[in-house]
């Protein structure tokens, strides 16, 4: 199979063209940035995934916003655009959405079923589906991945977390109560997988175990076997990151129903234990 990844040089971008490479497809990257020059890669190929965008990790002002909403939302319908004036379109697009799509709660549970929440994240998710679901108009199969936290030590949250962990500086942040919807960057590639050769519509590509930040900042913690008690002040993340502070600060609780129940996956990591265990022993 020929399959092109748009950011194919970020964190899960590496990842998914190394699976993809050792299982012997053939991977064409390009970047999002140009959307004709990446419409004009995909000649030839039989699978697109679109893993551009904004990193959101940054501190947030209206400039930042645009271009986090731009990257998934216009980028994408100007790629489909070029796509569409091709002789021949590969048969499958995979494009990521995020949890953010529901957005906030410490009480609910969702999964695919559950309806959008109304904050910016939620609506700029809303619009990248709405988007991807386009590309079904061009006879392509389409499955959208509302992705969770990504571990790896790699890159992606955890990476970042490492350093203070390990000198004893991780904390609970805020409350500790809003959830963390996480999922090991092996299951992750492995749904990917999946959504390029064979599923369609919307799947939640989290683990089946989500949890709480205090619970995650103890478990991270102890697979470090370093201290975890220094509280992160609000205000702090405020400062640092603006509106984006919310990221950290609320959450969702997300299950995957239809990775597990429709196409039965099997977590290699179902539970957090495990997954650090496996990212963080010697």
């Amino acid at each position: 199979m020929n399959v092109l990844v748009l950011g194919a040089s970020g964190f899960i971008g590496r990842h998914l063209t190394a699976a993809l490479r050792s299982r012997g497809d053939s991977v064409v990257e390009a970047s999002l940035r140009d959307p004709a020059a990446a419409a004009n890669a995909s000649l030839g190929c039989d699978a697109v995934v679109n893993l551009g965008g904004e990193p959101i990790a940054q501190r947030w002002n209206e400039s930042l916003k645009e271009r986090i909403e731009s990257s998934r939302v216009e980028l994408p319908r100007r790629f489909l655009e070029e796509l569409a004036r091709l002789p021949k379109q590969p048969a499958t697009y995979v494009s990521p959405s995020g949890v953010d799509y529901y957005g906030t709660s410490e009480t609910a549970a969702f999964d695919e079923s559950s309806p959008p929440g109304d904050g910016f994240l939620a609506r700029v998710c809303v619009g990248w589906e709405r988007e991807a679901a386009h590309a079904a108009d061009l006879g392509m199969r389409v499955c959208i991945l509302r992705t969770g936290i990504a571990l790896g030590t790699d890159g992606g949250a955890l990476g970042k977390m490492l350093a203070p962990f390990r000198m004893g500086a991780g904390g609970i942040i805020g409350n500790g109560k809003q959830w963390l919807s996480w999922i090991h960057i092996d299951d992750l590639i492995a749904i990917y997988l999946l959504a390029i050769d064979r599923a369609s519509g919307v799947m939640d590509a989290t683990a089946p175990n989500p949890v709480t930040n205090a619970e995650f900042t103890r478990a991270l913690g102890a697979a470090l076997q370093r201290p975890a008690f220094a509280p992160v002040p609000t205000f702090a993340l405020r400062m640092m990151l603006g509106e984006g502070a919310d990221l950290l600060l609320k959450g969702q609780r997300v299950l995957p129903k239809r990775v597990t129940e429709e196409y039965g996956y099997p977590f290699a990591y179902p539970t957090l234990d495990k997954a650090l265990a496996n990212l963080l022993s010697p």
